[in-house]
């Protein structure tokens, strides 16, 4: 914008001024006891380290660096500066020691930032507010802490669906980052209708409205600042968390540095990164993979617009909000609009009984093995009887399905269009069987759409792989293979069990014990440790 062009002459002349005075720094301290959110990387499994556990500082602050400390100033930012030591600690941690933390930090927000910035203008909020996913995920979409919170705005589950985010076995729309900030805005908004202080807004936002409220009636204060320095005299119970202390000072000391980051040295945020999206209405048990291909795009390059999903098939039972990219819009959008783009809608609970196999439930319900699996979150080939596994696509779109076929195998004009349409071309050796697991379809849908009425088929001939754009290859096959998961580190609370823990990341009871080498009994403990997978 092009307000921040004056931001560099008025701070040199008050960094002249600063100067004069014989501003004199102060003497840092060595440690700052604080837990940084957990945070998972977008292009990779495992967590980074923990980024401020305890960091230590780097000598003194230079010049400069005290000067931008010591001043009081800002351009679209309207929180006052608190100056307190731990401001002090962090601003020189982060200049110094987390230096490349913040540089990565800064280049990620860039996408995200004009967004959040237009959100919280409409809502009339503080403009230092859009930093605030620097101190929570350092702007990163897809993380997860070790206590479950979501996305770059690091929603708990209860917080993010009174807010509207829905966070299921099929997606977590707090990684969302477009509906998650407007449910930030709204937080945000309430809370500081409640306390009436941004400062304890903040600090509610990090522990919770019943905790601060409960600290500031016995402690007997009305500001933030002040509750801290009361805090030791509270109850354990009541005591606020070293990270709930430190976590406004973080705040402050992450505004003084973004708001100088020339004259720190750092490279200046761009503004005009913003990635131009349409947005568009998914209807339930939509394939997603097939929407990816309509468009051209893996289904990485798909999932980067789409944190949220959790399947590579749209939660059947809800509409859900996709964004696409401008230049692919309109063939994404044409895909949609063709009711064979939802063969999933709805599902069917299937009890696995004596004798069952994945290719005999895909045989009966025409639901190919490799979707199967996927919705089943399984890549085993083994079953038991007594299971259950879930189906997509409900009895009334299966009967549809049925009825079509009929005639659509005995049309000469499916035929013809499949002979025009063609993308792959039947080599020795290939069989209807064969090219249905390559491309993870079924015998039945490669028939109805080539108007087959039987399984044979010729060297060179062409058949239509349908919800496939292009020439079918091998990478298809890999892209819908291939679902990436995290590892979450979960610390467990009181009161925790398996049962609670699967709920809340989505995943299997049996593969927690897996993952974790837990007896049947599924004994844990509160503090321990437990490795998540989630997508």
């Amino acid at each position: 914008m092009e307000v921040f062009k004056y931001i560099r002459p008025i701070f040199a002349v008050l960094l002249i001024a600063g100067l004069a005075l014989g501003c004199t720094p102060k003497s840092p301290t060595d440690t700052v006891s604080e837990t940084m959110v957990s945070e998972v990387p977008v292009d990779a499994d495992p967590l980074e380290p923990e980024v401020a556990a305890s960091p230590d500082v780097e000598g003194d602050l230079t010049t400069t660096e005290q000067a931008v400390m010591n001043a009081r100033f800002g351009l679209l930012f309207d929180l006052e500066a608190h100056d307190t030591k731990e401001v002090e600690r962090y601003f020189n941690y982060f200049n110094h020691k987390a230096r490349k933390t913040m540089v990565r930090w800064l280049e990620r927000s860039q996408p995200y930032l004009p967004y959040v910035r237009r959100v919280f203008t409409q809502y009339g909020l503080p403009q230092d507010l859009v930093l605030l996913p620097f101190v929570e995920s350092g702007y990163n979409v897809r993380a997860y802490s070790w206590a479950g919170a979501g996305g770059m705005w690091q929603f708990m589950k209860g917080t993010g669906r009174h807010y509207g985010l829905t966070a299921d076995w099929w997606i977590d729309e707090r990684r969302d980052p477009y509906k998650a900030t407007d449910a930030a805005a709204r937080h945000l908004r309430d809370l500081h209708d409640r306390f009436g202080d941004w400062y304890l807004a903040l600090a509610a936002y990090n522990a919770g409205t019943g905790k601060i409220s409960r600290a500031l009636k016995l402690s007997g204060s009305d500001d933030f600042f002040e509750l801290t320095e009361k805090n030791r005299k509270l109850s354990r119970r009541v005591r606020l968390k070293t990270e709930t202390k430190h976590y406004v000072p973080k705040f402050i000391a992450i505004s003084k540095i973004f708001q100088n980051l020339d004259t720190l040295g750092f490279k200046p945020v761009s503004w005009d990164m913003e990635v131009e999206i349409v947005r568009v209405k998914v209807p339930g048990g939509s394939d997603l993979l097939a929407l990816a291909k309509s468009g051209g795009m893996t289904w990485d390059e798909f999932h980067k617009y789409n944190p949220a999903y959790r399947r590579q098939v749209s939660p059947p039972h809800m509409d859900t909000t996709a964004y696409l990219p401008v230049a692919k819009a309109d063939t994404m959008m044409a895909y949609l609009a063709d009711p064979g783009s939802r063969p999933y809608a709805g599902y069917t609970r299937h009890r696995v009984r004596s004798g069952d196999s994945w290719w005999r439930i895909s045989r009966r319900y025409h639901v190919p093995v490799s979707v199967l699996k996927k919705v089943n979150n399984t890549r085993s080939n083994n079953l038991r009887p007594g299971q259950y596994v879930m189906v997509p696509g409900n009895a009334a779109s299966r009967t549809v399905t049925a009825a079509s076929s009929k005639s659509s195998r005995s049309s000469s004009k499916t035929r013809a269009i499949a002979a025009k349409r063609g993308n792959y071309v039947v080599r020795s050796g290939d069989t209807l069987w064969s090219i249905s697991q390559k491309f993870g379809t079924t015998v039945n849908t490669l028939k109805r759409s080539n108007g087959l009425r039987s399984s044979r088929l010729k060297i060179g001939q062409k058949i239509y792989i349908p919800n496939n754009s292009g020439v079918a290859t091998k990478q298809a096959v890999k892209d819908a293979e291939k679902v990436k998961t995290q590892l979450v580190r979960y610390k467990v609370r009181r009161g925790d069990n398996l049962t609670s823990i699967a709920r809340k990341f989505g995943v299997k009871i049996n593969d927690l014990r897996q993952w974790n080498a837990l007896n049947s009994k599924g004994t844990i403990y509160a503090g321990q440790r437990l490795k998540v997978y989630v997508q």
